[in-house]
């Protein structure tokens, strides 16, 4: 890496005034079951049960009192909120902080409780940003940015100082949480000039990946849309100067699903019985991932543990998925004859497996679907199941891996549209905001019979919709233009197999 400073400004980060030097423990329950050496660098215990104090804090009190005495501002729906109005707080300045209207009242009241201003814009982080930079340039405030910010990376890459400090024998890997880049950045700084050899592994969602697309084109690029439920790190677009050092310094990108992120989860809850926010057991679900994908033995590897900033709302969904993502239940669509005795049989196929769901409606003709959960001891044994279901003339399809099916098929098993009319199937993220559904019927108007509709919340921004439409085909290019123009994402599901097996 050219000498650009980073280790001396690591070095000298001003951080300590408000931060603590967080453990770095064995978890000795998951090193036991994945055959490695797992350490957990718990930045949840910091005072705003997150790492982000350390960058703001770096970045404000470096600040001249002049610009301090004008203010600051920032833009947050979550941990960098908290990290500035600390900051403010400790150096006895004025902030500003920005947050989208679909915030959750939980993370709006921890700001204001630490004597900051909030105000309410858009929906979205991205719009909020905006805005914050207009205040700024109007009012003459400091813009602190998020990740993007020499002294923010700086603040960050004091944990690698700690890190190495702790455990001064060869680490092989630290799996590191990746948003906008700037707490792998940081880290990277550091570790790299210090223990070249070991790696330095950025872990996202597969659905909210910026860093691994910008990485791979070798140029930034902004995603079209980011999953939300690990919102620490749904980042559209990463940094200019987090980029940089990471396409120097980073070794690797591992990608993770939602389920696994729940799984981890899990796995932090029963090692230490604290319940970590998505983005914070990011890293842990991607340390697995690699020890599976290279069937990884004894090594010794650190998993940064970034925030337990969870909402209670949410642990309903994360139970429901971490088995799932450890691969410890399978969900399975299995047709079985319409005849007296079926159930019996397909029972007696399960052995002693554990059935967790079982969804079943009577069907008129002679065949039958189940929606069926059970548990199993991994991907291999789901296999062996529905070969074994095939032999006995119980066809199988594994749905485990269908976030359809997941999230809102197996609640309305049953459920039949007339045969006779056009249905099409989609599934939306609406905006937890109020009127949001309102605004859907109004721009779709009266023309299209809804034919289902199914919501669940899982104490994110976004609520899950589902929803079946009846538009006739002259008019399918009209629903086109309505998708484009409401503006909510949303995926076609109407060729999905869960919906041909129990609701078409």
């Amino acid at each position: 890496m050219k000498n650009d400073g980073y280790l001396e400004k690591i070095l000298t980060a001003k951080v300590y005034d408000v931060a603590i030097e967080t453990p770095l423990e064995a978890a000795s329950a998951i090193s036991r079951r994945m055959g490695n050496h797992i350490l957990l660098k718990r930045e949840d215990k910091q005072s705003i049960f997150s790492f982000k104090l350390r960058g703001a804090y770096n970045k404000m009190a470096s600040l001249a009192p002049r610009e301090l005495a004008r203010g600051v501002i920032c833009a947050s729906a979550g941990n960098h909120a908290q990290g500035v109005a600390l900051a403010a707080q400790k150096l006895g300045a004025k902030a500003t902080i920005v947050m989208p209207v679909t915030t959750p009242r939980i993370k709006i009241s921890a700001v204001t409780a630490r004597g900051a201003h909030v105000e309410l814009h858009g929906d979205s982080y991205h719009e909020a940003s905006l805005h914050a930079k207009a205040l700024a340039k109007r009012h003459g405030l400091v813009f602190v940015h998020p990740y993007d910010d020499p002294l923010v990376i700086a603040g960050q890459g004091t944990i690698g100082v700690e890190i190495l400090r702790q455990h001064p024998r060869p680490i092989d890997a630290i799996f590191v949480p990746v948003g906008g880049g700037g707490l792998i950045a940081g880290i990277a700084a550091y570790v790299k000039r210090v223990s070249p050899r070991t790696k330095v592994i950025g872990v996202e969602p597969v659905d909210s990946n910026a860093m691994q697309a910008s990485l791979a084109a070798g140029r930034r690029v902004t995603l079209a849309h980011v999953n939300i439920f690990a919102d620490g790190v749904a980042v559209r677009q990463v940094g200019k100067e987090t980029f940089r050092l990471c396409r120097e310094l980073v070794d690797d990108m591992v990608l993770v699903d939602t389920d696994e992120i729940c799984a981890a989860t899990k796995d932090v809850f029963e090692e230490t019985r604290t319940v970590l926010e998505p983005a914070g057991s990011l890293s842990l679900a991607g340390a697995k991932r690699w020890i599976e994908r290279r069937r990884a033995k004894g090594k010794t590897l650190v998993a940064i543990a970034s925030g337990a900033n969870m909402n209670f709302d949410r642990l309903r969904f994360v139970a429901e998925r971490a088995e799932l993502g450890e691969h410890r239940e399978a969900v399975l669509a299995v047709t079985i004859p319409e005849r007296p005795g079926s159930f019996r049989e397909l029972c007696a196929l399960l052995g002693k497996r554990s059935v967790t769901e079982f969804n079943y409606r009577f069907a008129p003709g002679r065949e039958a679907h189940v929606f069926l959960g059970v548990s199993v001891s991994g991907r291999e044994e789901t296999q062996r199941l529905i070969a074994s279901l095939h032999r006995h003339g119980m066809p199988a399809v594994d749905l485990s891996d269908n976030e359809m099916a997941k999230l809102h098929g197996r609640h309305l098993v049953g459920g039949r549209a007339p045969t006779q009319s056009p249905e099409l199937l989609y599934r939306f993220e609406f905006p937890e905001r109020p009127r949001a559904l309102m605004n859907f019927l109004t721009r779709m108007g009266s023309s299209w019979n809804i034919t289902l509709f199914h919501y669940r919340n899982h104490g994110a921004d976004v609520g899950r919709v589902l929803v079946g439409l009846q538009v006739p085909e002259h008019e399918r290019v009209g629903l086109r233009r309505f998708l484009s123009e409401l503006g909510y994402d949303h995926a076609d599901e109407s060729r999905n197999p869960a919906y041909r097996f129990f609701l078409k």
